[in-house]
């Protein structure tokens, strides 16, 4: 056997091992819920792959995109409509449109929630709450959200991302307007209860004036009663004081007199 014959082998070993790792490393694997995007030393392949293994090629690598729907909360302070600072925090909930994720990590990268979906959450909010007064911004919430809403999804849907959902979660104003709101509920509080104190007083007189009336009434009514019962003759007693005659009526004898027919 010729000397060179172990180290033919050897080489034959290691050229085995190199090839078998170069097959291996031409593979790559894409998990469950996400989109894989072809890279080969800075040329992009425009074709997404996966989920799961594929031969993608020597010195080619896999950058991954999440297609599940995702949530993230973006912190956005505006002014309203009365100069009042506004600070909002928007919920969005959305996911990247598959067959756009090539041009997405052509022009964006892997980082596209920071390069675009923030800015654009920016503007939607200050866009949307400069239409608003402070006041209506409370108010009129369900029109905020709509018009943020509105804003986001056509500025992202031509980015590859689809939005799904979009939730103000809170409105939040500087210290100085939340206590002028706090005075002004106090002051409307204070006017409430004086107006429901003068209705309680003008009830309290109309009450009174009518119990004089329904008193003057019944009085009317007994004077009513002694004309009818009153037989023409002269009281049944006469007094004097101070030298004025009046004329006293025992309340039972009148009531016992019978009414003339």
């Amino acid at each position: 056997m010729s000397r060179a014959s172990p180290f033919i082998g050897a080489a034959t070993v290691v050229a085995a091992i190199v090839v078998f790792i170069v097959l291996v490393a031409g593979f790559d694997y894409v998990p469950a819920g996400n989109i894989g995007v072809k890279d080969t030393i800075g040329v992009v392949d425009p074709i997404p792959w996966g989920p799961g293994f594929q031969w993608t090629g020597v010195l080619t690598s896999s950058k991954k995109f999440s297609t599940r729907i995702q949530l993230r909360e973006y912190d956005a302070s505006a002014a309203s409509k009365d100069l009042q600072v506004v600070n909002t925090k928007i919920a969005l909930n959305f996911k990247v449109e598959p067959s756009k994720t090539p041009e997405i990590y052509k022009t964006l990268g892997t980082d596209y929630q920071d390069i675009i979906i923030s800015p654009v959450i920016q503007e939607a909010v200050k866009s949307s709450t400069a239409r608003y007064t402070a006041e209506n911004l409370v108010k009129e919430r369900p029109a905020v959200k709509s018009d943020i809403t509105v804003y986001i999804i056509n500025k992202l849907q031509n980015k590859g991302i689809i939005v799904t959902e979009v939730a103000i979660t809170d409105f939040k104003f500087s210290s100085e307007y939340d206590k002028a709101i706090e005075a002004k509920q106090v002051a409307e509080q204070d006017a409430l209860t004086a107006e429901n104190k003068y209705k309680e007083m003008e009830w309290t007189s109309k009450s009174m004036k009518l119990q004089s009336e329904v008193l003057e009434i019944k009085k009317l009514d007994l004077q009513q009663k002694w004309i009818d019962k009153w037989d023409g003759k002269l009281p049944l007693i006469i007094t004097s004081d101070n030298n004025n005659m009046f004329m006293q009526m025992d309340l039972s004898q009148l009531q016992s007199m019978p009414e003339k027919n």
